[in-house]
């Protein structure tokens, strides 16, 4: 089995007096992590938010109540908890006024979960985000040559976990993910009035990776207007499909101030949309995959080891660009890109290192990938 970076994070915090909150897409092993960390105990009451009986017990939960369905579990698990309605309610009322219990929830959507429990749940609770399977974590459970050799097959099918447990039927694995997690609960929220346009604004989104979006652009292109472009990404990166790098502007007039690029948090995930899952070897857009899989790589690395790094891109009217920035205690550091090793000398755009001579650059290419997103520094 392959362990989670999470796990020792959420071991360490077990018989505290805050509730635990997991949050990550469907699939990415949220449930089976809390399985694997509380085998044995019998102090462990399950629930499941997706169900009807447990969203009406939560309707009328009253503190005797859970007492008495808690009984002797000290420990109470509540599996997409974001389904309950008023669950930040209901879990500060569990928290404060039944001791002795602890409350672990999971979400696959901090769009909702998030907002449900952030204020009643002030102070307390922990919050932690879980991704697909990370290089890191690949790493570990094998060894560091063999996942830098299956690099190009994690850029095709990804990092799911199921995906990774099931080598040779990765494609028909990508497929019932994709139908059931992206449109399980993407396509069910109250606020999509049209799950076909969400489809295709994923579809236009996918080929765009590692390029600039407008909005403007793509609601031309799915048929929607800019502000209902804006709230679909919106609920995409808040369910853990998609995120958005900034771009990077102090010093410069002509830098590209309010432009965003947006990546996929898997690669198996961005190809299945397209129905692309050609080897990277016969890919016109391999370029674009080694950068989406170095930086949502990087952002995995950066969450699990609870980093204050900020992140962009950067570019100019002129057309200069870096394809990341980071930022953390004051200090800068430039990346590029290159899936080609023969393309690896390229130099910091002369522009950007006049204007901030004291930051660092690094080209990242399969050869040194390691030092990226295996190390924090």
């Amino acid at each position: 089995m392959i362990k989670r970076i999470l796990r020792d994070k959420l071991q360490s915090q077990l018989g505290s007096s805050k509730a635990i909150i997991v949050m990550g897409a469907r699939q990415v092993g949220k449930s089976t992590l809390l399985k694997e960390l509380l085998d044995g105990n019998t102090d462990v009451m399950w629930m499941n938010g997706d169900e009807l009986d447990i969203q009406q017990l939560f309707s009328q939960l009253t503190s005797t109540r859970i007492r008495t369905i808690l009984g002797n579990h000290h420990i109470l698990v509540i599996d997409e908890a974001q389904r309950i309605p008023d669950i930040g309610l209901r879990m500060k009322l569990v928290t404060d006024q039944v001791e002795g219990v602890q409350i672990i929830a999971t979400g696959s959507s901090s769009f909702e979960l998030a907002n449900k429990v952030n204020e009643p749940l002030t102070g307390r609770k922990r919050e932690f985000r879980m991704f697909p399977v990370s290089f890191s974590e690949m790493v570990s459970h094998s060894n560091l040559l063999d996942e830098v050799r299956l690099i190009p097959h994690r850029m095709v099918y990804g990092y799911y976990p199921e995906v990774v447990c099931s080598p040779g039927n990765e494609r028909v694995v990508l497929r019932e993910l994709s139908d059931s997690y992206l449109y399980r609960d993407i396509l069910s929220y109250d606020g999509i009035g049209k799950p076909e346009k969400m489809t295709s604004l994923l579809q236009a989104l996918a080929y765009q990776i590692g390029s600039q979006v407008s909005y403007n652009e793509i609601s031309q292109l799915v048929g929607i207007d800019p502000k209902t472009v804006e709230r679909y990404i919106d609920i995409l990166e808040k369910s853990y499909v998609i995120f958005r790098l900034g771009s990077f502007s102090r010093n410069l007039r002509n830098e590209l101030k309010f432009s965003r690029k947006i990546y996929f948090w898997d690669l198996g995930i961005r190809n299945a949309v397209i129905g692309n899952l050609s080897q990277v070897e016969s890919r016109s857009d391999a370029g674009a995959l080694w950068e989406n899989f170095c930086i949502s790589e990087r952002m995995k690395m950066l969450s699990y080891n609870d980093s204050f790094a900020r992140s962009w891109f950067w570019r100019t009217q002129q057309q200069s660009e870096i394809d990341y920035i980071e930022e953390e205690d004051g200090k800068l550091h430039a990346y590029e890109f290159k899936w080609n090793e023969h393309k690896s000398k390229v130099k910091c755009p002369l522009s950007f290192s006049n204007a901030y001579p004291d930051a660092a650059y690094s080209v990242i290419t399969p050869q040194n990938i390691e030092e990226f997103i295996l190390s924090h520094s």
